[in-house]
């Protein structure tokens, strides 16, 4: 899928590609969304522009992400998307050449989308290319800001049932802390990654007085979430640790219940042992009462020792 954009009024305007595709020419940004290679033939050709390859976008080494060629300057960064009730981590391609952005990516973007939304809307949010990019960048980092929210909000739900609630299931609240802990690693990557691009932009974008104090103040936003984000991870770890040890907690009750059984119940087994062999000459096969005494011993050695343990208080 291929959308054009132009900047019409200081405003962002998506251009009709349907009635007339040589409108393309007119676009500042190029957006393309999974495109096959039908389209990307198509961009190709128009602007004389070579757009990276599948395999080359998802590279991690920092000369492959940020790099200037013949081409024009190219940024590969990561976003968030979500995708059946998950986020992941998804690469898009930045390139800015002639005065033009173009943009390649596999799955549509929460932050793209709102950014269409805001520069469609207000005026003079973006002036060219370059400051699209910018812009587009800062509205990522005030997604992250709102998802690393979500985090909070979500491990504030989890520390009530496990710090307060005695009904709460501790299994279910692990399976939420590890939910939100790799949320919290891919927003992590993602301002990370982030952190690296600006950087790069404002070292070789050659941006003027205004772009360069604009990328500097997101940064400073990065420089500010990522305290967050590592307290985010420490909760995460000392709500971890606390529910295991609330589960280990339960399981000591459950085998200190079973042992002091065993305890309670092994004195009447020896005497019901002892009562139960077939020897020939035992005297108190012969007594009267024998058979009550074996039974009220076998009670005796039976609360001795849960006397015992309640005297000691480890009941």
């Amino acid at each position: 899928m291929i959308y054009g954009f132009t900047l019409r009024n200081h405003r962002l305007e998506q251009l009709n590609l349907e009635a007339d595709s040589t409108t393309l020419n007119q676009a500042i940004w190029i957006d393309l969304l999974k495109p096959d290679d039908e389209e990307r033939e198509q961009v190709e050709s128009m602007y004389r522009q070579n757009l990276p390859e599948p395999e080359d976008v998802e590279e991690i080494e920092a000369s492959a992400r940020f790099f200037e060629d013949a081409d024009g300057l190219h940024l590969h960064s990561y976003f968030l998307h979500r995708q059946d009730k998950r986020i992941s981590n998804s690469t898009v391609a930045f390139t800015l050449k002639d005065q033009r952005l173009f943009t390649l990516h596999d799955h549509e973007l929460p932050a793209i989308r709102m950014f269409r939304l805001r520069a469609r809307r207000e005026q003079g949010l973006a002036k060219d290319a370059l400051s699209l990019m910018i812009t587009l960048f800062e509205t990522k980092v005030e997604e992250l800001a709102d998802i690393l929210e979500e985090v909070q909000t979500a491990l504030n739900a989890v520390s009530t049932q496990v710090l307060e609630s005695n009904d709460a299931s501790l299994e279910d609240s692990i399976d939420e802390l590890a939910r939100q802990e790799d949320i919290n690693g891919k927003v992590r990557l993602c301002l990370m990654d982030t952190q690296r691009a600006l950087t790069y932009l404002l070292r070789r974008a050659r941006l003027g007085s205004a772009q360069a104090d604009e990328v500097r103040e997101i940064l400073r936003d990065i420089e500010s979430l990522l305290p967050h984000n590592s307290f985010l991870f420490e909760k995460v770890n000392f709500l971890m640790d606390a529910a295991q040890g609330f589960i280990s907690i339960e399981q000591n009750k459950i085998i200190k219940i079973f042992s002091i059984a065993a305890v309670v119940f092994l004195p009447p087994t020896m005497i019901a042992s002892i009562y139960g062999m077939n020897f020939q000459i035992m005297p108190e096969l012969g007594w009267e009462w024998g058979y009550p005494l074996a039974i009220g011993l076998m009670i005796l050695s039976g609360i001795a020792p849960y006397w015992y343990f309640k005297y000691r208080g480890w009941l």
